[in-house]
């Protein structure tokens, strides 16, 4: 062991490597220093071993160094003080091992040139890494080296639990709700994590590298086989780590943080973060009206309706996740367009007419003054009767609603479809328009080319197609007092008959003919062409929607 007598020692940050930065030292870190790979460092036993933390690092040449050691130490010797019997090796051996010392390092120089039979033995029996220098390394430099990177990294690690706390404190003081708190965690961790309720429902679920998929299918089973336990720990049979979300004694659920690849544990810094994430769950229960259930619900349909799933599996076992069936069930998309009450007030009031009518559904609010449901149908399950009873109540409350059904799907990952045409069908509802069979609710069959030219009244394409068509017309109305507008429509609904369009308005044979004829003078057009008869239909009716109120 060279003490390098009469020099400075290097500093101590020479020969750190910084792939152990923001994590505990193991004993393979400290072999990988270069301060010490100079010795030629050999591992004799517990090579599997090797991922044992070090604490610290203790130079020794006492028969029992175990006295002065703690747990978690890197033993540095020449052998000098080893007994020279069986016995005394084994005694000295099992010292170390049952204070818990990190890895035995036996320096072969002056004593041995080869570790005696008797250590190698008592260090395999008792599995504590033997780790042998062939070369002589100054063990203070390796001390300083070890100790700084240690202290070091327990710098960063405060540092980082610091900017954790003031990560959650940020989010409780700008009001995060619960998706942006797991959100954050996941993020912060590197782990996926999931808010679950007391019924073992995946609420939230934020995914780190892996999918929605993975992380829930199958969920409440593999929930309910993982205990509460103490959360410093990973439990259950897929080492999840688990932190209950309470509030005076009353649980309201549990966060749970999935187990990274094999291999990889959760740290100290898991912790806290886990713990912190819990902290911020209770205060946004507090501060929050809307309950995690229906912001979840919510959130799963805006997903649903607007295809945000990155893959059809995702989508089912995230819904199945919820505790919804996704299996052998049909879906059909409702929407309640158009202003009513305040949102959560609607959601509640929606919820709550399905269930009375015996239908599962997700239930949430979409969109500014649009409300939207999911039903869930068992096979046989009619939907007619009870989108019918809820149109009509909710109508009677809400006259200007309009309520609206797309298609049924037997997937779950094509519901976005079923939502688009529900929505293309509110777009196409012409207000005070009587339906079909008496209906209340509206549908993608309804859509005619009234309700399709109302669909598209603010385009301006439209528009100008109307103002191209008829603007002469109107115009000349308006300045004259005219009433051609109404003789065109007159004639064009008759389909060409100008002895029935004069009878619905009331005029002689020879008043119809000259009004015509000015009207083809006019839009420098022939009344007597199908296709030009066509063109100023749709602009009629373009027109009388684009006057709809």
């Amino acid at each position: 062991m060279s003490e390098n007598a009469g020099t400075s020692p290097p500093p101590v940050t020479e020969g750190l490597d910084t792939h152990t930065a923001g994590r505990p030292v193991t004993v393979a870190d400290v072999l990988a220093l270069p301060v010490l790979a100079t010795g030629q460092p050999q591992v004799v036993t517990g090579e599997a071993h090797l991922d044992r933390l070090v604490r610290w690092v203790h130079i020794t040449e006492l028969t029992d160094p175990a006295s002065f050691l703690k747990g978690g130490e890197l033993v540095l010797t020449t052998g000098m003080p080893l007994p020279d019997d069986a016995a005394g090796v084994r005694r000295y051996v099992d010292e170390l091992t049952d204070i818990g010392a990190a890895a035995l390092i036996i320096e072969l120089v002056r004593r041995y040139h080869r570790p005696p039979e008797s250590l190698v033995q008592a260090c395999r029996t008792r599995g504590l890494p033997l780790i042998t220098l062939a070369r002589d390394v100054n063990f203070l430099e390796v001390t300083q080296v070890v100790h700084a990177l240690i202290l070091g990294n327990q710098a960063d690690a405060m540092r980082r639990t610091q900017r954790i706390h003031e990560a959650f404190t940020a989010l409780t003081l700008r009001g995060a709700g619960p998706e942006d708190v797991v959100r954050s965690a996941a993020e912060m961790s590197g782990r996926t994590v999931v808010l679950e309720n007391l019924v073992h429902q995946a609420l939230i679920c934020e995914p780190s590298g892996t999918t929605v998929q993975d992380a829930l299918t199958d969920w409440e089973r593999r929930s309910r086989v993982t205990p509460l336990g103490d959360h410093s720990e990973a439990l259950g049979p897929e080492a999840w780590l688990v932190v209950p979300v309470a509030y005076q004694g009353e649980r309201w659920g549990r966060v749970v943080m999935l187990s990274a690849p094999p291999g990889v544990g959760f740290g100290p810094e898991d912790v806290t973060v886990l713990e912190r994430t819990a902290m911020a769950l209770t205060i946004a229960r507090l501060t929050h009206p809307t309950t995690w259930e229906r912001t979840a619900h919510r959130s799963a349909l805006r997903d649903l309706a607007e295809q945000r799933h990155h893959s059809p599996e995702d989508a089912r076992a995230r819904f199945a996740a919820l505790g919804l069936p996704a299996e052998d069930s049909r879906f059909l998309a409702v929407l309640v367009s158009g202003r009513t009450e305040e949102g959560a007030k609607s959601e509640g009031w929606l919820s709550q007419e399905l269930r009375i009518a015996g239908v599962t559904a997700l239930v949430g609010e979409l969109a500014s003054a649009r409300l939207g449901a999911l039903l869930v149908l068992r096979p046989s399950q009619p939907w007619r009767p009870t989108v019918e009873r809820l149109a009509r109540s909710f109508l009677d409350q809400f006259p200007d609603a309009v309520v609206s059904v797309g298609s049924e799907v037997t997937d779950i990952a094509d519901t976005a479809r079923s939502f688009r045409e529900a929505a293309h069908a509110a777009e196409a509802a012409v207000p005070g328009e009587h339906l079909p069979e008496g209906r209340s609710f509206h549908e993608l069959s309804d859509i005619g080319l009234r309700q399709l030219l109302y669909a598209l009244r603010e385009d301006t394409r439209v528009q100008e197609y109307v103002e191209r068509q008829l603007g002469r017309l109107i115009d000349h109305d308006t300045r004259h007092g005219t009433n051609l507008l109404t003789t065109l429509r007159h004639y064009l609904d008759a389909a060409g008959s100008k002895t029935t369009a004069a009878r619905r308005g009331n005029l002689s044979r020879e008043t119809i003919y000259q009004r015509l004829r000015t009207v083809e003078r006019l839009l420098d057009c022939d009344l007597e062409s199908g296709e030009r008869r066509t063109e100023l239909h749709v602009a009629l009716t373009a027109l009388d929607v684009l006057r709809t109120r």
